[in-house]
């Protein structure tokens, strides 16, 4: 074939992708909201002009806040174990290896852990914001 060029990446078996802290936030955020969803979840859908006797039943979750709220700490907990004591396994050259991406990714960390604790927090001062 003329004018047509591939390109051959070396495969090595031994070098494995660094495993990123992705699935514990993605589980972190995912448990929050499952812990909040009973209280902003109608406040979010009434301000947003939804309405109906339907809404009532989201308090159904109740009681499993306390489940979801543990599980957003075991998230973030292995987000932190894997951000700040976990030896980072990265090739040099590698976009881990970087010092900028580790510190984007501590930046990520820490807003969405304030984010997840101000809706996690939502029902005890949800009460004193909406009178």
């Amino acid at each position: 074939m003329t004018g047509v060029q591939t390109c051959a990446l070396p495969i090595s078996s031994n070098h494995r992708p660094p495993v990123g802290t992705a699935p514990s936030a993605i589980g972190a955020a995912l448990s929050g909201i499952g812990a909040s969803v009973c209280c902003i979840g109608p406040l979010v859908l009434l301000s947003l002009g939804i309405g109906g006797a339907w809404i009532s039943y989201l308090t159904a979750l109740e009681p499993y806040r306390p489940i979801f709220i543990a599980a957003v700490l075991v998230f973030l907990g292995m987000a932190f174990y894997k951000l700040y004591i976990a030896p980072r396994r990265c090739a040099p050259g590698d976009v881990c290896a970087l010092p900028a991406t580790l510190r984007n990714q501590r930046i990520i960390f820490w807003v969405s852990t304030l984010v997840l604790a101000a809706v996690v927090a939502f029902p005890w001062y949800g009460v004193a914001l909406l009178g």
